[in-house]
């Protein structure tokens, strides 16, 4: 019997893109389909969330995921460009977005394919592995191809029903909630919640409990 379980996921959050590639091996390995549902970072949700942490939290976040990232042999790097455009030394918001808005509603479009773990996976590659530019160019449409989807269909479908899509990503951040938390990333099995990239093998171990086998 193939299990199912969701996956809340973010572009711009460094601990979604080091545990994207190990989710996806989960579905390659395991008679298991992983939904992968984007949801808007805390940037666009919660603007002051930055502002109101604790002054070291931004320094202890880069100094952990660049040693996890080593940890893991991932690539990795800081974004050129960042998903959000936001002034670090402020940690201000910039109220134009252009990368975050485009890139989860394509993700979003590519859910509805069932190709978003896949889809997401690639761009955050080109996003936090050490990409120059990935927004411009090519790296975009060839990262879509790898996952099987074509970036100008995305493209126009997230230009053409951006409030729908935005909807459906509102909803994905509810069902998180509902789950029982709301950071990213975290996957949720049966309406239990895994969260952050360190809880992949407790929630294996949960799904094993209820029959998990690898594929034949």
């Amino acid at each position: 019997m193939t299990l199912t379980a969701d996956i809340f996921w973010s572009f711009r959050s460094p601990y979604s893109y080091l545990a994207t590639r190990r989710y996806r091996a989960l579905a390659e390995r395991y008679d298991l389909t992983l939904n992968l549902r984007p949801v808007y970072p805390l940037a666009v949700r919660q603007p002051d969330f930055f502002e109101k942490n604790h002054p070291s939290w931004l320094r202890y976040t880069l100094t952990d995921v660049f040693r996890l990232a080593q940890y893991l042999d991932i690539p990795f790097g800081s974004p050129r460009p960042d998903p959000i455009v936001q002034d670090m030394a402020t940690r201000t918001i910039a109220a134009e977005q252009p990368y975050i808005f485009r890139i989860t509603r394509m993700g979003q479009a590519a859910s509805r394919a069932g190709k978003s773990l896949a889809f997401c996976d690639e761009v955050s590659r080109l996003i936090w592995g050490g990409a120059t530019n990935w927004h411009e160019g090519d790296h975009l449409a060839q990262a879509a191809e790898r996952a099987g989807l074509d970036l100008a269909v995305l493209d126009a479908i997230a230009l053409a029903e951006a409030g729908t899509l935005d909807a459906e990503i509102a909803a994905n951040q509810e069902a998180l909630e509902m789950a029982g938390h709301w950071g990213v990333p975290t996957l949720v099995f049966e309406g239990e919640p895994f969260f952050g990239q360190d809880r992949i093998d407790l929630a294996i171990w949960r799904m094993e409990q209820a029959g998990l086998k690898e594929r034949g």
